[in-house]
This record gives structure tokens, sequence and C-alpha cells, in this order.
């Protein structure tokens, strides 16, 4: 009963995820102004996201079952929301560090920030979070100790002994379950510790020295606030604080719903006679629930993206004054250069 409850939770994560992260990514592939380095980080968060609801969740979904499968079947599924994870983390990096950029050398921010060099860091991420995600597959594993009682399946030479078998790559079948595959010190004291919880703190001081950069920045501008320039800049400044204010909620979020995962595979390594299947349910849902909260981040603190939000939900939208007014809809139309036409259709009820 547990794991159907769980089951049925999880796709409703994975619609929502799927939903509102394919439309972050419809958003700035309309909007001209949201076509900027920050946004294209966004981005890859939203993609990360929306493979969270296509493949990771299946994949976790599967693991809950407990099918019986090939060990390295077993352990890519197990490792691919690993992939994903750091995908996301290195993206929340990225942003903060472009946001620190924006504020302390604003002048030059423009020069050195360009769409491309995003799109270019963004792919080196992407490289080194599959290394990260995958680095069980390069031996940091439980395959000895589940496979060497198993019958050992080996491609290479099925005359080999057992001895030089268990030395050369080969596999078994096993109950595919999470901790049957991977090797919990490589979940708590490289993949969190190092992976997750490091660039988080770095994250908190960067977003810290942020407000406090922008502070002072803000006072300056006070104190000698005599023209239209000044008052412009002190505009822009208090942009980037709501923006900055905005994305370390993000961040924030994604520490509260990751962080518990991770406290479990801590005790579940320290205290291996502990019964943690029900919490561990609770806190696998929470953070796949990150994947879904974004977006509405998104909609509630930045305003071009709920602009957006709304004009691309629009065309979906009929209003109806009362039951004798005809339908009012609301089309949108994106023309040559990104500019909205709107186009008003009445729609007269039919008398029946």
């Amino acid at each position: 009963m547990i794991t159907f409850f769980y089951i049925v939770i999880e796709v409703v994560i994975a619609i929502l995820s799927v939903f509102g992260n394919v439309l972050v990514c419809w958003a700035v592939a309309i909007n001209t102004t949201l076509k900027n380095a920050t946004n294209y980080f966004l981005v890859s968060l939203a993609v990360a996201d929306i493979l969270v609801g296509c493949l990771a969740i299946p994949f976790a979904i599967t693991i809950s079952i407990g099918i019986h499968l090939d060990f390295y079947g077993c352990l890519f599924l197990a490792c691919f929301v690993l992939v994903l994870t750091q995908s996301s983390i290195f993206s929340l990096l990225a942003i903060a560090i472009d946001r620190y950029l924006a504020v302390k050398i604003p002048l030059r921010y423009k020069e050195l920030m360009t769409g491309k060099t995003a799109r270019e860091i963004i792919a080196i991420l992407w490289i080194l979070s599959f290394i990260i995600g995958l680095i069980p597959f390069f031996g940091w594993n439980l395959k000895y100790d589940r496979c060497r009682n198993s019958s050992v399946t080996n491609t290479t030479n099925t005359s080999l002994t057992a001895g030089t078998a268990r030395d050369l790559p080969h596999s078994c079948k096993l109950t595919c379950f999470f901790e049957s595959v991977v090797d919990m010190h490589y979940m708590v004291y490289f993949n969190f510790f190092v992976c997750v919880l490091l660039p988080l703190l770095i994250m908190l001081g960067i977003y810290l020295n942020i407000f406090n950069v922008a502070r002072k920045q803000l006072r300056q501008i006070e104190l000698k606030c005599v023209g239209n320039g000044d008052s412009q800049n002190h505009g822009l400044l208090q942009k980037e604080i709501r923006a900055a204010k905005s994305l370390s909620i993000i961040v924030g979020l994604f520490a509260i719903c990751w962080l518990p995962v991770h406290i479990l595979n801590c005790f579940t390594l320290f205290y291996k006679k502990l019964d943690l299947e029900v919490v561990m349910y609770v806190a696998i849902i929470l953070s796949h629930a990150n994947s879904a909260v974004n977006p509405i981040i998104y909609a509630y603190r930045i305003r071009d993206f709920r602009v957006t939000f709304r004009k691309i939900l629009s065309p979906f939208s009929c209003k109806k004054e009362n039951t004798n007014a005809p339908l009012y809809c609301h089309y949108i139309l994106y023309c040559q250069h990104s500019v909205p036409v709107f186009i008003n259709l009445f729609i007269t009820k039919p008398y029946l």
C-alpha cells in the first residue's frame, strides 16, 4: 500500500515537473527579454527537471518495485538521477556566480557573460555532471559484494576459472534496489559532502556577499543621488537585488528538498540496522518535488516570466461573462520580430 501511494504521488510530480519546466523553456524561447545568461542557466536547470519527470521518476518507480535486473542495468537506473541532481547543482552555482558578477562588476558584466559564454559553460557543466553521476560505473559500486555468490556472466571466456572471472568485468542478476548497487560511501563522502554540500555552502557565501555588496552600493548611490543617472543606477541595483533574492529562494528550496535524502543516506551508512523505508519514501518524494516548484517561483517572483507564462497559456483559456454572453477567447500570435499580436475572437453561444 505504501508503494502504491508513493507511485501515485511520483506520477503527479512527474506531470507537474514536465509541464512547468517546458513552460519555462518555452517562455525563454519566445521572449527576447528573457534571453540572457542568467536565464540560459535557468533553462539548463529546467531541462534537468524535465528529465527528472520524464526519466528519473519512472526509473525511481521501477527501483521501488524491486524488479529483477542485470547489475549494470540497475546501476544505470540508480545513477541517472545523480547526473540530473549534479547538473541542477552546477546550474544553481553558475547562476550564483553570474549574479555576483552582475552586482560586483556591472560595467564589465555584459562583456564577460554573453549568451555564447553561458551556453559553453552549460555544455561543460553537463559533461562534468555525467562524469560525476556515473562514477559508480567505473568501479565504485557493490558489484563484487552482490555478484560474488551469484552465477557469473562472463562474455569474454566462459572457460575461465572462478578466481580469474571474478577479476574481469562481469555482471549478475539481482533484485534491483538503490542500496543493492550504489555504495553508500560514494553517496555520503563524495556525492553528498563534496558534490552537494560544498557547492551549497559556496552558494550561501556568494549570495551573502551579493547582498553585502549591493547594500554598500545602494548606500553610496543614496548619498550622492543628485541626477537622473544615479536614480537610474539605484533602480537597476534594486532590480538586481530582487533577482538575487528570487534565485536565493530557489537555492534554499533545493537545499530543503534534497538535504533530507542525503541525511538519511548518512544514517543508512552509519546505522545499518535502522528501518527507514517510509521516511526514505517521503524524502525521495520531497527531492523529486523540487523539480516541480521552480516554475512556480519564477511565476511568483520574476515579472517577465509571469507575463510570458500568461501569454503562453491564454490561448487555452476562454472567459465567459454569463450564460447568454459570447465566449471571449484570447489568442496570441508571435510574429517575425517576436511582437505579440492579440486577436480577440467572439464565439457566439449556440442556442439549443
